[in-house]
């Protein structure tokens, strides 16, 4: 059967083989497919060679699949879906430019005037691979006949077949409408940033629905930032099935050329990198690999994670900056996903709620930090409320937030004064049944929750509202926080919304003191973990049902 996972991809990722699992292929199909795959020549390589005396042989079954997969009694594709991924310079746009061409000559007899899509996330993108198709077919006298080239709409058309190749950019052209037989989405990474990317990939989707014969493949290098959005469900999705967890009626081929979870540290030695590089030594330079590494480290941690995700598939996250919050080392394996709000109130004997941001632009984080009646251990439950508007000011960050709604984890507010109202609920929940120690806050701009917080009996002169020193003053509580999570002594949701918070985290040290500051201005939202630190102002005091120490409310 067209069974598309593969399991032992760790096998073969280290012996340097295919990814392409053993699949019962049409061999005609196949092989009709490949000769004219191998025929075209690259038109950015000295000499202009053809991809069957160049192109790294990685390429040549994933190639065969797409083909191959074909079945011309039934006109049917077998697997209509292909996800590959791999790093920059492996030549991905070049060789997207081929599948799609060869996808039209391979085309000529079946289904006349078919239309193929190649979208891009930019015009610059897109102009890339039009060049790259435009200069395969101005190598070769017989494909220069054969096809008519309309620059100014890139679009290539098949003269005898009237078939065509459109390639369009999503920030100027409209990816929506149409009923292509073939697409190829270059770059899905970048898609997670694009409005309505969910629905595109819909449209893209729905086309095949009255087209068996037909394909959709998606060719992209990892995120410049944690994957988000359209992009973290088509990767979630490709692994799955590459795991052999997801079985799907339709087909999916996943190609990801990633390292396994327990190697992802090494992916600055040099012996890993053919893995990762399936071109390495063709299109990918292993010298200009080596100088942008001693480049970015030179940078910074920013520039160094860049490059690896970039480089090497690495995916985003809390292990790769340098300036990370030292706690962020051991934040999952601290992940207790039974740690719901019921739960941690019901094991706790005391608890304290951390309050920080709030403003338009902000995220308002809670967290509800209980101590265990039978372990004396920290349990953290973790919630957020953001306005509407932060989806329309902070494009870069609205797929992931969105993704935190979906969760549970997030609510999005339409009015400023519904997260106060939330808020204010939750631990009046706390108070009804006696166990809130105190309320710690960031005291910057939180006048209405204040005014609402009396209303329920939490005031500073009640000294159950507690102003937590913020900056350098929080040195001693995050680095108390940091040694209870490599303790075990410190548990938590194991939410996507705190881990996305703490990978934010970037610690600043000066000569006698440190301070946890955003990664990037802006979009790099930490309000969430900044609520913890304000409630482990007040739990670091182990109070019993009253704070033993107040600090100055300002």
């Amino acid at each position: 059967m067209w069974d598309t996972s593969c399991v032992d991809w760790r096998e073969r990722l280290l012996a340097g083989k295919t990814l392409v699992p053993d699949l019962p292929l049409y061999k005609a199909e196949a092989a009709k497919g490949l000769r004219c795959f191998k025929r075209l020549r690259l038109p950015d390589v000295n000499g202009t060679p053809t991809f069957g005396d160049k192109c790294a042989p990685w390429v040549f079954p994933i190639v065969e699949a797409l083909f191959g997969s074909y079945d011309p009694v039934e006109d049917v594709r077998r697997i209509q879906e292909y996800f590959l991924l791999v790093p920059k310079k492996n030549g991905k746009s070049t060789i997207s430019a081929a599948i799609m061409l060869t996808a039209i000559i391979c085309n000529v007899k079946r289904r006349p005037g078919a239309e193929f899509n190649f979208l891009a996330p930019t015009i610059e993108i897109a102009g890339i691979s039009f060049r790259q198709a435009r200069g395969m077919i101005k190598l070769d006298e017989k494909l220069n006949e054969l096809f008519h080239i309309q620059d100014n709409i890139r679009r290539i058309t098949h003269r005898n077949s009237g078939s065509f190749l459109q390639i369009k950019a999503a920030d100027t052209d409209v990816v929506t409408g149409g009923k292509a037989l073939g697409t190829l989405i270059d770059e899905t990474h970048i898609f997670a940033s694009k409005a309505h990317a969910a629905d595109i990939f819909v449209e893209m989707r729905g086309a095949l629905a009255s087209r068996p014969d037909g394909f959709l493949i998606q060719i992209t290098t990892q995120s410049k930032a944690p994957p988000a959005g359209v992009f973290k469900a088509e990767l979630a999705r490709a692994r799955d099935v590459r795991d052999g967890r997801l079985v799907l009626p339709k087909p999916l081929l996943p190609i990801l050329y990633e390292l396994p979870r327990d190697m992802v540290e090494r992916w600055e030695d040099e012996q890993v990198w053919p893995l990762l590089n399936p071109s390495l030594g063709t299109s990918v330079d292993p010298d200009f690999l080596r100088t942008n590494l001693i480049e970015a480290k030179r940078r910074g941690s920013g520039e160094l994670a860049l490059f690896a995700s970039q480089h090497f598939n690495v995916e985003i996250g809390q292990t790769l900056r340098g300036d990370r919050w030292a706690g962020s080392e051991f934040w999952q394996r601290q992940a207790d996903p039974s740690l719901t709000l019921d739960s941690v109130l019901e094991r706790s004997e005391i608890v304290v709620a951390g309050l920080d941001g709030g403003g338009l632009d902000d995220l308002f984080g809670l967290c509800i930090l209980g101590r265990c009646r039978e372990t004396k251990h920290w349990l953290a439950w973790s919630h957020a409320w953001c306005h509407e508007g932060v989806l329309q000011r902070r494009h870069t960050i609205a797929a992931t937030l969105l993704d935190f709604q979906q969760a549970g984890e997030l609510t999005i507010v339409q009015d400023e004064l519904d997260d106060v109202g939330s808020i204010v609920e939750i631990i009046s929940l706390i108070k009804k049944r006696n166990k809130l120690a105190a309320v710690a806050v960031d005291p910057a701009g939180i006048g209405e929750m204040v005014e609402k917080l009396a209303a329920i009996g939490v005031t500073v002169e009640k000294k159950n509202l507690i102003g937590a020193p913020q900056g350098y003053g929080l040195m001693n509580v995050i680095k108390g926080t940091e040694r209870r999570l490599a303790a075990g002594t410190l548990w938590h949701s194991g939410s996507g919304l705190m881990r996305w918070a703490v990978g934010n985290i970037k610690i600043e040290p000066t000569a006698t003191a440190i301070r946890a500051t955003k990664q990037n201005a802006g979009d790099a939202k930490i309000d969430p973990v900044m609520a913890l630190f304000d409630a482990a102002v007040v739990m670091s005091g182990n109070p019993a049902k009253a704070p033993t120490y107040q600090i100055a409310f300002i």
